[in-house]
């Protein structure tokens, strides 16, 4: 088997092939699927291995310590042979990863040869094909999690028990010092625990990524906006806590700390940091200086790491294996998000080019996974099923939309009237003919009366089921948060109505399975995505003059998304999923009807620290499609630019307010004088002329499901690092 190892004597980095560790007992042989590059901790050995002999002593004075007892009990010569020995010798990688049970140990009873398990220990957990793990450092993974989260299993272990450390209460305030890996997962268990975090970095990339993750605010220590955020957060009496989770030998952090932390709070250690306490003021204000031993109790302890024996749990609740267990629940359950925090993803054969793309600064990550030949495509397949785009299947006999008569208003339903139902959707409907707003429901009454007030609507609601079995009602809007969208439309095609609702249609492929059996078993595929660009006049003229095409075409979309609000709902990842996912739909929607074709694989890339997303659509007759997805941007360009170039001719749309076509005659429309038309109108008019003749929807099921499909494949090519297939099924 393969192995990552180092020299710590020359610095050089392999992979070498070395025997495979027998299967012990008390233990289980893993066959590695992923396993994370602790960016702090590998990356410090990799660079003392670089250094000469006098940095290595310098770097480690405690080791040096040792070195001198030796001499002075063993003599020079003795010492100087077991210290070269020692130092010239590979030495393995790693700590944390996941992979599949290859073989059972006596004395296992619980997990057997195919399960998914996460694994830990700097001897156990490595960077090697396979490895031999005792019970108490490897854990089940929850169903449904996918192997390449799990592997984040350890680093979350430590975050965890340093967190446990500080005795966090609802409410308090605390202050994470350092946002590299460890600090991420700090900020994101402390705001899980309900508490408001305060982040400082002198990244501005890692302190923006901790604010996505739930941190209230975060900045660069040496300026004034921590302690401005910590006195405004605190009425300023300074945090309750503060979590030590940097590295290097600045005395900064601990000065820091004393600095912002409140009379008797606790400071907690879980980087290795230099901490020279400045006694005067750690002793003023009596601070409760801890530290947090790695994964939890239990480790360092041969009894309980290498021969299986538990702590009582009525004695010690949370040992290293509980707290990875604990910690794999929460990733399942969505309260703690690893994704973001995953910058790269490499294969094990590029180990070493990785390491060293890492030491010189090449690769700026946050955290990086390789990813491994053998069963980890089966692996990630039980956490992650291959993207299919699903057939739609409609039964004889299902429901049938008569015309109505010409001066029979259509009347509809709201379910959700917040600030685009508000802003896009109800003004363009309000005052049109033919169109009557019978109900609105919202889940708080004072919503619905001020969305009946403002829009007429007839009857103001907090009662669902009572407006989907009004058979008055012709249509139903879906306008609430995404992550209601495909329940609520699957109800709504139950209960035989129309249904317009706004994008995304679904989050995951079983939710899009969810509303297509709904399909399949009413009959009633009546259904409209809000995707409104397609109706934009400008590009519909737009399109009409480049006219048909012969050859492949090459699309170029450039979305300038821009920064979130802080406390905006789109950033909560874990329950409405990620901004690509809520919004990515209109862009591939979009470049589908430019090629008059669905797609039929998509690859997706990040860049690190940041949800700036490059996807690639390939089409049926080799047309590509580039979405440039970016958040980093000038606030003051345009937000959507678009190119298309086939057959000697391109179109320009600029932000839908000009659009150009160059083919042997120019055409550049006039600029429009008034708010970009994004098609919400005539899409809107569309969809209440199929409810009014009962003809066809304005877009094909199939197309829709197809752009769903396609959305939700971009978080799966994330996270592979490869093209993913869009399988159809039938």
């Amino acid at each position: 088997m393969k192995q990552v190892v180092q020299n710590y004597k020359s610095g050089e980095l392999a992979v070498l092939d070395v025997p495979v560790p027998g299967c012990k007992p008390g233990g289980v042989l893993v066959r590695s699927a992923f396993s994370l590059i602790s960016t702090g901790t590998e990356l410090m050995k990799v660079s003392e291995a670089g250094m000469s002999m006098l940095g290595k002593a310098r770097s480690r004075p405690d080791q040096v310590a040792k070195v001198m007892q030796s001499v002075a009990t063993n003599g020079v010569p003795a010492t100087y042979r077991k210290v070269m020995g020692k130092l010239d010798s590979y030495t393995p990688l790693g700590y944390s990863l996941c992979g599949v049970v290859e073989q059972v140990g006596a004395g296992i009873d619980d997990v057997k040869v195919g399960d998914l398990v996460a694994c830990a220990g700097n001897e156990h957990a490595l960077h090697a094909e396979l490895n031999w793990v005792p019970k108490n450092l490897y854990s089940p993974v929850p169903d449904g999690l996918a192997p390449r989260h799990a592997a984040f299993g350890t680093v979350g272990s430590i975050a965890m028990q340093g967190v446990r450390q500080g005795e966090p209460q609802l409410g308090e305030v605390a202050l994470v010092i350092g946002l590299g890996l460890i600090g991420q997962l700090v900020v994101q268990l402390l705001t899980a625990a309900g508490v408001r975090v305060v982040g400082a970095d002198p990244d501005p990339v890692r302190c923006e990524l901790a604010e996505r993750l739930g941190a209230a605010a975060c900045g660069d220590p040496a300026s004034a906006a921590v302690e401005a955020a910590v006195a405004e957060l605190t009425g300023g009496h300074g945090v309750d806590q503060v979590y030590l989770a940097a590295g290097g030998g600045s005395n900064q952090p601990v000065e820091l700390a004393a600095r912002l932390c409140r009379d008797r709070g606790r400071v907690v250690d879980i980087g290795k940091c230099r901490l020279d306490l400045p006694w005067n003021a750690y002793y003023e204000k009596e601070l409760d200086v801890r530290f947090s031993r790695s994964y939890g109790p239990g480790r360092y302890d041969p009894e309980y790491e290498l021969e299986g024996r538990d702590y009582p749990i009525g004695y010690v609740r949370w040992t290293e294996r509980r707290n990875l267990a604990c910690f794999l629940d929460l990733v399942a359950r969505g309260s703690v998000d690893v994704e973001p925090l995953v910058s790269h993803i490499a294969d094990f054969d590029d180990a070493v080019e990785t390491y060293q793309r890492l030491k010189d600064g090449e690769l700026k990550a946050v955290a990086v996974l390789f990813r491994y030949p053998e069963h980890a495509g089966e692996a990630e397949e039980a956490g992650a099923p291959a993207v299919a785009v699903p057939a739609v299947k409609r039964p004889g006999g299902g429901v049938s939309t008569p015309a109505r008569a010409a001066k029979t208003p259509v009347r509809l339903a709201f379910i959700g009237a917040g600030n685009y139902a508000t802003s896009m959707l109800l003004p363009h409907l309000a005052q049109r003919e033919g169109v009557e707003l019978s109900a609105v429901v919202t889940t708080t009454a004072l919503s619905a009366a001020n969305a009946q007030r403002k829009f007429g609507f007839a009857q103001a609601t907090t009662d669902l089921d009572a407006v989907l079995g009004d058979t008055s009602i012709d249509a139903v809007f879906v306008a609430t948060r995404h992550s209601s969208h495909a329940e609520l439309t699957r109800q709504a095609l139950l209960a035989g109505k129309t249904v317009f609702v706004e994008k995304p249609l679904a989050l995951t492929e079983d939710e899009l399975a969810d509303v297509l059996a709904a399909v399949e078993e009413s009959g009633n595929d009546r259904l409209q995505v809000g995707f409104n660009r397609r109706f934009a006049p400008l590009l519909q003229e737009a399109r009409k003059r480049f006219g048909a095409r012969t050859g492949p075409a090459s699309l170029r979309y450039l979305v300038n998304a821009g920064k979130l609000q802080h406390g905006s709902w789109y950033l909560q990842q874990g329950a409405e999923g990620s901004r690509f996912a809520g919004e990515g739909g209109h862009f591939i929607d979009t470049a589908s009807w430019l090629l008059e074709a669905d797609p039929v694989s998509v690859y997706a890339t990040a860049a690190p620290g940041n949800e700036d997303l490059q996807v690639v659509l390939r089409y049926p007759d080799g047309s590509t499609a580039t979405i440039s997805y970016v958040t980093t941007g000038a606030p003051g360009f345009p937000k959507e630019t678009l190119d298309l170039v086939a057959d000697g001719k391109v179109l320009r749309l600029d932000d839908f307010v000009r659009a150009s076509v160059y083919s042997r005659k120019k055409w550049v429309s006039s600029r429009l004088p008034k708010a970009r038309d994004k098609g919400q109108n005539a899409e809107l008019a569309a969809f209440i002329k199929a409810v009014r003749t009962g003809g066809p929807m304005p877009v094909p099921l199939e197309s829709l499901v197809a752009t769903t499909s396609a959305t939700l494949a971009v978080q799966a090519g994330l996270a592979g690092g490869a093209p993913v297939t869009l399988a159809r099924t039938r």
